[in-house]
Order: structure tokens, then sequence, then C-alpha cells
């Protein structure tokens, strides 16, 4: 398996989002939670490039991508708030790139959090009234931008690609950097780029750390399929046969999505709060704080005793703001 991580390594990478982003002990939360854990938190969201988070990590790989193809147009999607899309913005901004955002939802009166970052950044905005309408809205743009002579690069939802992936892939390796390999690792998942990217990197160091996706949104079900079709274009990615990840384990639990996506719910409201008064953790209402609330559930069962356990914070404080 070590040409497949050599061959991650050698993908081309923007310098834009300075890393490794930091890992930091939590005592005072593993107090509030399980005096019988070892508690860290990978701090995705203090990459210091346009507000951080995963989706400024995979857009290192992405948009470098992107630059090689020639293009001069980023296109993605995602929701109003959508963290990914304010990352592309922030991407385009700095590469001097066009970008081109389709939105599902009703437009603001007065943008807040990421929709007015995309805003500030020139990102255009295009609004469609449902999620289903995202991709056939970014196929249009870019034959569009295509037919005026532009040379557009469309980005998945959440960069939720093998590329992406990769970034995460290689995002192990520089946190057995900082710490020996925990036993958990612990996220919230959704378009399952972040997870694939986590499950491959662990199997290509050997780790027998378990991965467990805390989903925002959608079913475990639905989720696993993302996963494993994003492990399967790794695969390809590198070069390599095909199932070399089919026997790994894809662990998500749905279990916390309460009443929809972007919905607090009392759990995840309270793994706010104690984040935040125990640790200075600011987590959003979509992602992190209901990932956290699945976290302190394991934990408080007794199921991480003994264990060191990695938080993974993705992101989303912006959200906070809208």
């Amino acid at each position: 398996m070590t040409p497949l991580r050599d061959r991650f390594a050698s993908l081309p990478a923007l310098p834009f989002a300075p890393l490794p982003s930091p890992l930091e002990s939590l005592d005072r939360l593993r107090t509030e939670l399980s005096p019988r854990l070892t508690l860290l938190v990978k701090r995705d969201d203090a990459i210091g490039f346009g507000f951080g988070g995963n989706k400024v990590r995979k857009l290192r790989l992405v948009a470098a991508q992107a630059i090689a193809d020639g293009a001069d147009t980023l296109i993605t999607c995602g929701g109003i708030q959508s963290n990914h899309a304010r990352a592309t913005a922030a991407y385009a901004a700095r590469l001097g790139l066009r970008c081109i955002l389709v939105a599902n939802g009703t437009p603001q009166p007065a943008p807040t959090g990421n929709a007015l970052l995309a805003q500030l950044l020139g990102a255009e905005i295009r609004y469609v009234s449902t999620r289903e309408e995202r991709a056939p809205a970014m196929a249009r743009a870019a034959a569009q931008c295509a037919a005026g002579g532009g040379r557009p690069f469309v980005i998945p939802l959440g960069a939720s690609t093998p590329l992406g992936a990769a970034a995460y892939a290689l995002a192990i390796g520089e946190l057995l950097q900082q710490h020996q390999a925990p036993d958990v690792i612990v996220h919230a998942t959704s378009s399952g780029g972040t997870q694939a990217g986590l499950v491959a990197g662990c199997r290509l160091h050997g780790l027998a750390t378990r991965v467990i996706g805390v989903s925002a949104d959608d079913p475990a079900q639905q989720i696993e399929a993302e996963v494993r079709r994003i492990l399967e274009g790794l695969e390809t990615l590198a070069g390599i046969d095909s199932g070399a990840f089919d026997d790994v384990p894809v662990e998500v639990d749905d279990r916390f999505v309460g009443s929809g996506y972007g919905q607090p719910t009392p759990g995840s409201i309270e793994s706010q709060r104690m984040a935040a008064r125990h640790a200075a953790l600011f987590l959003d209402n979509t992602y992190t704080a209901k990932a956290m609330s699945g976290l302190a559930a394991r934990a408080r069962a007794g199921e991480f005793d003994g264990a060191t356990v990695v938080f993974w914070h993705t992101g989303g404080q912006v959200g906070l703001f809208a």
C-alpha cells in the first residue's frame, strides 16, 4: 500500500491553507464526558485560510487540479449557508478566477454568515429551489461559460471527489506526526469525502483506528454507499487494482440528525454549549455540534473507556452568524 500513499503525497496542492492544523488536548471537556478516556481535537476549524474547515483542506488539491486544467471559472453548489461554497469562493478570489455558486434556497434580504462571505469574495450566486436542481444548474452554468469562451471547472457538492478525499488520506499522516495513532476518530459526515479520506488514510498507514462519521442529514446506508463509491475512486486515482478498500469498515451513525439538516437537537445544543464553556471550541448546528453529540453519547455510555479519541473539527463556525 506504500505506493498508494506516495501517489497521494505527490499530488499538486495549493499553498494557501497552512498545515498542519493544531492538535489539542481537551482535558476539561473530557472530565465532563468521562474521565476514563483521552480526548483530543484536530482543529481544521483553525486552518488559516478562508475561515478554515474541511472544505479548505480538500480544495488545496481540487483547486490545484483546476489550475492544471487551465480553468478560469470554478463552479460548485450547496445550501445558502454552504461552507464549501464559501471556501470555493475564497480559492477563486485568491487565484483570480471567476466563481459561480448554485445555492438551493431563498435569497436572504441581507446576506449573513457564509452567504455574506461568498458575496464579499465576489462570487456570482445563482439560486434554485431544491437540492435536486443543483447539479443541472451547475451543468447549465458550465455550458454557458464554455459557450462564451470560458474554461469552467465543476466541483461537486462538498468537493467530495476522490481527489478531495485524498486530502484527508494525507491528513492521517499529518495526525501521526503530531501524536500516536488514536483508537477512534469522530467527525461530522454528509457528502462522504472527508470520511472516505480518513478511512483510506488509516488503511494506508496500517492503523486499527475506528473512524466514526456522525451524519448531519442523510441515512447511514446512503452515506456509507457514497463513502464506498469515493473509496473506489481513490483506487483509480492511485492507479492500483480495484478492491483495495473493499473490506474496510465504514461506520456512520445517523441517530443524531434530529428533524433534519441544519436543525439543532437538544443533544447538539447541549454539546455546543459544553464545547464552548469547557474547551472554547465553537461548533455549528449543522455539522460539528451533532458530531460532538454523538461522541458525548458514546463516551457517557462507556464505549470509549480506556481509548484515545480524536474529535476531528471540520469547521463550520461561520454558521453561528447566519
